[in-house]
């Protein structure tokens, strides 16, 4: 699938009840697939609201994969925030990957091979 593909086909729009267009973006969705085998890793972006969903995550980067991680939600709670960070800082250290924070409630988790560049970019590339 290239990328001319993805803005070429026009989703059939909707008129809501308030008599506003509006595309239906799981009917737009249907058909394309996330992960079509030809690329090797996927990013995906999450949210962790428990400690238990961590398990899910952490099977993601295991796989290879890079997560975006927004705990914003359990900012608060500082057991919590802590026991995920600290199960995240292991499961990097055992895949040789990398974490690094982005903002107040981010987190980038990077599976083995790939290393976060922790100095921001200013006017020009590094």
């Amino acid at each position: 699938m290239g990328l001319k593909s993805l803005f070429s086909a026009k989703p059939a729009q909707k008129v809501a009840a308030d008599g506003k267009d509006y595309i239906d973006l799981e009917e737009a969705a249907s058909g394309s697939e996330m992960f079509d085998g030809t690329s090797r890793m996927m990013v995906r972006v999450a949210e962790i609201h428990k400690y238990e969903d961590l398990r899910d995550y952490a099977n993601y980067v295991y796989q290879g994969n890079l997560l975006l991680l927004d705990f914003s939600s359990i900012a608060n709670d500082d057991i919590v925030l802590r026991r995920v960070t600290g199960d995240l800082k292991k499961l990097v250290g055992d895949i040789n990957g990398d974490i690094a924070g982005l903002g107040k409630s981010m987190l980038i988790v990077a599976p083995t091979g790939v290393r976060v560049d922790r100095h921001k970019a200013r006017g020009g590339a590094r």
